[in-house]
């Protein structure tokens, strides 16, 4: 049966009865919403929890800033009185863009195998898996809203298009996690999703922590501000670059890449220019080389030849400083006990990655650049990523923490803040307490 407007209204009517909110498709009430983000400590991993089904029910979810879905371990234990499939060339597969259709081959349908039923592939990035059969469906789900600097009421979407996938695909997830957040550029992304169904601009902020401890923040809309400090102001913004090929694990050269790529032109350690083969910061017709930001991967990956004269360089600015044996998957490792301290960090060599001009550049200091990894020793938090990568270079997590990066879809641009400690803030700022 289709899903018309007076079942929508009908489904919000019963909603209403048991939540403080349900929103329709053309809502103007909330302005914003977030996530709080945690990183674990074992995996490394970005962990948010969303509502998700009927009954509500608390799904842990990892961070996948690329990902094309909100993807879900339907096989083990979903249950759900809201759950509905996306039929075969039903408004929900047009979204999805999807055009491959199928049956369960089970014996009897069920959640996440159905009939005449439309399918994408979702990506497990931390075990480099895609699976071909993620169905399309869609449930109910519930997020919090904020003014921007105070969290509000968690808001109830009754028609939120997501993917179920059989439970090997979670394998190499923190534990407890049932799936991942996709927030890539594509439409049925949580960052377009959520956009589309609350009105507000198709653009969102990440903050996340370099605690284990404390949270971290995903905002979606407008309204970006730390507890008495407005850092949106301070972002220096770069276009996104459109990779025209998928960059998966199993690349899908028919399609647009669903991550976050940007255009370096070059590096500098120290204030002083590296030399690297500029063909490999920029994007060939395969959809290979070029820069990309990923929570995919804990620490940053540069191809060897990048990385070889980056951390040559970055030693060479070091040389009264003692090194010490490598790490892994570190090779670049000093004693801290001869590296002093700054507000920003260890006192290394800053490393900048040039934009667009040589005065747009997003800088990396020492809290970003140098893992402790054990009392005496840190290391430089780069991963030589081989020769002949998919991607040149990727900006992984650990740089991301504690700097402020604001995406924006609709104007295809970048901003980001580089530290904050320099603000004497940090990300593990935002209150989430909501407000009387």
């Amino acid at each position: 049966m289709a899903f018309t407007s007076y079942h929508f209204i009908l489904f919000c009517a019963l909603l209403l009865s048991i939540s403080s909110y349900c929103i329709g498709q053309n809502s103007s009430q909330t302005k914003a919403l977030i996530l709080a983000v945690k990183k674990d400590s074992t995996t490394l991993q970005y962990i948010t929890q969303i509502g998700q089904r009927t009954p509500l029910v608390p799904i842990k979810l990892t961070i996948h800033l690329g990902g094309q879905t909100l993807w879900v371990d339907c096989e083990n234990g979903y249950v759900s009185s809201t759950y509905r499939p996306a039929l075969c060339g039903s408004t929900q597969c047009t979204i999805a863009k999807v055009n491959t259709c199928g049956n369960c081959s089970t014996s009897a349908p069920k959640i996440g195998c159905n009939n005449n039923a439309c399918y994408n592939t979702p990506e497990n990035p931390f075990i480099k898996t895609l699976y071909s059969g993620g169905e399309i469906n869609e449930d109910v789900l519930s997020i919090q809203s904020t003014d921007g600097s105070n969290p509000g009421k968690f808001v109830k979407i009754p028609s939120f298009i997501f993917t179920c996938v059989p439970t090997f695909l979670t394998e190499g997830l923190a534990s407890g996690v049932k799936g991942t957040v996709g927030l890539g550029r594509n439409r049925i992304a949580l960052p377009s999703q959520l956009a589309e169904i609350f009105s507000f601009p198709r653009k969102f902020a990440v903050c996340l922590s370099s605690s284990t401890q404390s949270s971290g923040i995903i905002i979606f809309g407008d309204g970006m501000m730390l507890p008495k400090i407005d850092v949106s102001k301070d972002l220096i913004f770069t276009p996104l670059i459109t990779n025209p090929f998928g960059t998966g694990s199993v690349p899908f050269l028919n399609e647009p890449s669903s991550e976050y790529f940007i255009g370096v032109k070059s590096i500098r350690v120290s204030g002083k220019t590296v030399t690297i083969n500029k063909k490999l910061l920029g994007i060939d017709k395969r959809g290979d080389g070029g820069t990309k930001i990923s929570t995919g991967t804990p620490y940053s990956i540069l191809e060897s030849s990048i990385y070889d004269v980056v951390t040559k360089a970055f030693i060479d600015e070091l040389s009264n400083t003692t090194r010490v044996a490598a790490v892994a998957p570190f090779e670049t490792c000093f004693s801290s006990k001869s590296v002093g301290s700054t507000r920003v960090g260890p006192a290394v060599p800053t490393i900048d990655l040039v934009l667009q001009t040589t005065r747009v550049y997003w800088r990396i200091f020492g809290a970003n650049s140098m893992v402790k990894v054990s009392q005496d020793v840190i290391c430089l938090g780069f991963v030589n990523g081989g020769i002949k990568p998919t991607t040149s270079i990727v900006i992984g997590g650990y740089q991301l923490e504690d700097n402020l990066l604001q995406f924006d879809l609709a104007k295809s641009t970048l901003g980001f803040s580089s530290s904050l400690l320099f603000h004497q803030t940090t990300c593990a700022n935002f209150n989430f307490t909501t407000k009387a």
